[in-house]
């Protein structure tokens, strides 16, 4: 085993890096199906728009998360190791992603309007062999940075405080409470417990970047 870990490099989600958005969504760890499109909508889709297979559901949520991406409603961070995309992490002003909106435990919470403008970092993804090595840090790094750079504001997460292993792959798809702890995060309320995880909404102000 490396005595040292390994260097990340982390470049923005766009046209030209979308090719390597497919590239880690193609690996059929669990969550290809998604291609992180879940909290871009607002609520689950009706009963009629369901499709039976995972496989149909990706290429569709690939083509309706490639139409964001080209109309510049999509926002993330890719995670290299030696040139090859390794993780990811989605984050984006909140009404890119309205999803947590509905969330009954969340409403409740849910800022007052402000002249703050609201961000939201959502999802995290890691390939198996990568886990445990320091990609999700370098990806809500690279996030944070670009928030500020974006102008920074509210920035609100909802990670995974405690969970089963055994339910979630050894993964959290939504980052852990202790990385977003770290980061400088606060946490606000509790959103959900089950037998399985209790996920919490955590929040950090972000300060603009300086001219």
């Amino acid at each position: 085993m490396p005595s040292q870990l390994p260097a990340f490099t982390t470049k923005e989600l766009s046209n030209s890096t979308w090719p390597d958005f497919v590239k880690l969504f193609s690996q059929g760890n669990g969550w290809d199906h998604c291609q992180c499109m879940h909290f871009h909508r607002a609520c689950a889709l009706p009963k009629e728009k369901w499709l039976p297979t995972r496989a149909e559901r990706a290429v569709r949520n690939r083509r309706e998360k490639k139409q964001l991406v080209d109309t510049g409603r999509s926002h993330g961070i890719l995670v290299y190791s030696n040139g090859e995309p390794v993780g990811w992490c989605q984050y984006g002003p909140a009404e890119e992603l309205p999803r947590i909106d509905n969330a009954r435990n969340y409403r409740a919470r849910a800022p007052k309007p402000a002249s703050r403008k609201l961000w939201r970092i959502t999802c995290f993804v890691v390939l198996k062999n990568y886990r445990k090595r320091g990609v999700a840090t370098a990806a809500l790094k690279a996030a944070l940075a670009s928030i500020k750079k974006g102008g920074g504001g509210l920035v609100e997460a909802y990670p995974i405080a405690s969970w089963q292993p055994r339910a979630f792959g050894n993964e959290s798809t939504h980052g852990t409470a202790s990385m977003f702890k770290k980061a400088g995060f606060r946490q606000v309320a509790l959103l959900t417990t089950t037998i399985f995880s209790t996920t919490v909404l955590m929040r950090k102000t972000v300060f603009p970047a300086a001219n």
